[in-house]
């Protein structure tokens, strides 16, 4: 495997499964069943063809493995792929999750089968494509390419206000990206490259690293999605199919967390640390606000999108901590949202495919006749929520430690948001699944089915073994982690060092 193109086998293989459904042809039911077994081959096929990343992967260097190299547009701009501790299990998290999305969406889909199809796996090349790339304008094309099946998969196969929710994902992430290609242009006229790795180096001035930074944020903050820019995303879960809201949940929101730690701290270190108040009073604001509104929903996809926005206010005081664990902390918040998010939109798919209504108050009971739902409801309920034991509490616990050796008040409103965090989801499951079944149209809802039960256990097995042998996973970031917060410190104390020579000047 030394000189194959795993990277770019990974990331253009589900193209191969798009290949395969457009010349599916006969009638209907034979062109869906086909197209069907073919999207859910290719995205299992990727994930086992993934799996040679973690176990070729080398844990003792933080420099980028697997590495592509080849001509592309000339001028210092080339196609370039590699991947280091920290993307690998993002690359990872993405395959895991597509066969869970080809499976949920297995009998709810009915119409343009094979549209539907072709979208997920389209986005799925443009989602490793992201997390693979080490060129700026490759990411660029990824990072963008990727609205265009999410904007289809939710304007044509969403609910009843669809096209609003597309659109307003579609224009909300464009503003903020157009900022983003603007910064590059103007760092690839500086450094006469678009290479990740050189520009990682590459020492900008302190005040052009302000613009540059507050041009990426300006991405990344929408795409997380951060309070203010975070009203897109309540409606287009609410929207979007099952499917779409796992995807949603699970892999994009994680491109912003992403975006921060492969731009922003290493390329603009100086404006990183002069602008952390903002990321600071953002991310609580965003944790407590998002979190009260959250108990006040009546809608379950509502509830847990707000939800989603709050843990994502976790990953970003994390990321701006400065220090190991806080980092850490990050990214393995980043990854048991991703596990767990999709998980809790599934479980509203289960009984919104059975009652076709995610009001809250519909429900009531379900644990009398939906003892399997009940157990799995709440095994995510208590991970979301950050139980011991589970995928979110080792992220949660790393992130508040890091942030009190910054400061003990942002510490202390990003605890207060882990009560209330509590509270929302344990009052939602409280009302779905606790008391007296007295609604005679639930009384004839079924538990879950085979094909429901082998979507949950993987996503079971995993959320419970990141909470019990983190290691596993932490193993792989830890150097990467190393590096950044090292290259960080290096550019810090050297910009002090200067600034107190100029100042004693």
């Amino acid at each position: 495997m030394e000189h194959f193109p795993i990277l770019s086998a990974i990331t253009f293989l589900p193209l191969l499964g798009v290949i395969i459904i457009l010349s599916i042809n006969g009638e209907k039911e034979i062109v869906e069943r086909n197209a069907r077994n073919a999207a859910l081959l290719t995205t299992v096929a990727t994930f086992l063809f993934s799996l040679v990343l973690w176990f070729g992967f080398d844990k003792t260097t933080a420099e980028f493995q697997f590495e592509e190299h080849a001509a592309w547009l000339g001028g210092g701009i080339s196609y370039h792929m590699g991947i280091d501790g920290i993307s690998i299990l993002f690359v990872l998290l993405t395959t895991f999750i597509m066969p869970i999305c080809i499976l949920c969406g297995w009998e709810t889909i009915k119409d343009r089968v094979k549209e539907y199809l072709v979208a997920f796996l389209l986005l799925e090349c443009f989602m490793i494509g992201v997390f693979c790339t080490l060129d700026l304008v490759l990411f660029y094309v990824f990072f963008e390419a990727g609205l265009i099946p999410m904007f289809l998969i939710i304007g044509v196969w969403g609910g009843a206000n669809r096209v609003y929710a597309a659109y307003k994902l579609f224009l909300y992430t464009l503003l903020g990206s157009v900022l983003m290609l603007v910064a590059m242009l103007y760092m690839y006229g500086q450094a006469g490259t678009t290479d990740i790795p050189v520009l990682m180096n590459y020492d900008f001035d302190a005040g052009a690293q302000t613009w540059l930074w507050l041009a990426f944020f300006a991405s990344f903050a929408v795409k997380m999605p951060m309070w203010p820019v975070h009203t897109w995303l309540p409606d287009a879960h609410v929207q979007a199919p099952t499917a779409g809201s796992v995807i949603l949940a699970g892999i994009l929101l994680k491109m912003g967390g992403y975006g921060f730690l492969r731009f922003s701290l290493p390329m603009f270190p100086i404006a990183s640390y002069e602008l952390s108040w903002l990321i600071y009073g953002l991310s609580c604001i965003a944790i407590i606000y998002t979190s009260l509104v959250a108990l006040r929903q009546t809608d379950m996809k509502k509830l847990i999108a707000y939800s989603s926005v709050a843990h994502m206010g976790f990953v970003t005081l994390g990321i701006f901590a400065f220090n190991i664990q806080g980092i850490e902390g990050a990214i393995m918040v980043m990854l048991a949202h991703g596990l767990v998010a999709s998980a809790l939109f599934l479980c509203v798919g289960v009984v919104y495919d059975r009652l076709h209504t995610r009001d809250i108050d519909r429900y009531g009971g379900l644990v009398n006749i939906m003892p399997r739902y009940a157990l799995v409801f709440m095994i995510f309920t208590m991970a979301s929520v950050g139980l011991p034991g589970t995928a979110n509490f080792i992220g949660e616990i790393l992130v508040l430690v890091g942030i009190f050796k910054v400061s003990s008040w942002v510490a202390f409103f990003a605890l207060f948001g882990v009560v209330l965090g509590a509270a929302y989801m344990l009052y939602l499951y409280r009302r779905v699944v606790f008391g007296e079944l007295t609604k005679d149209d639930l009384k004839n809802m079924l538990d879950l089915d085979k094909r429901e039960i082998l979507i949950f256990a993987p996503l079971i097995f995993f959320t419970l073994w990141m909470g019990v042998y983190p290691s596993t996973f932490m193993d792989f970031i830890h150097v990467s982690v190393e590096n950044l917060n090292m290259q960080h410190e290096t550019a810090m104390s050297t910009y002090h060092a200067l600034t107190q020579t100029v100042t004693g000047n």
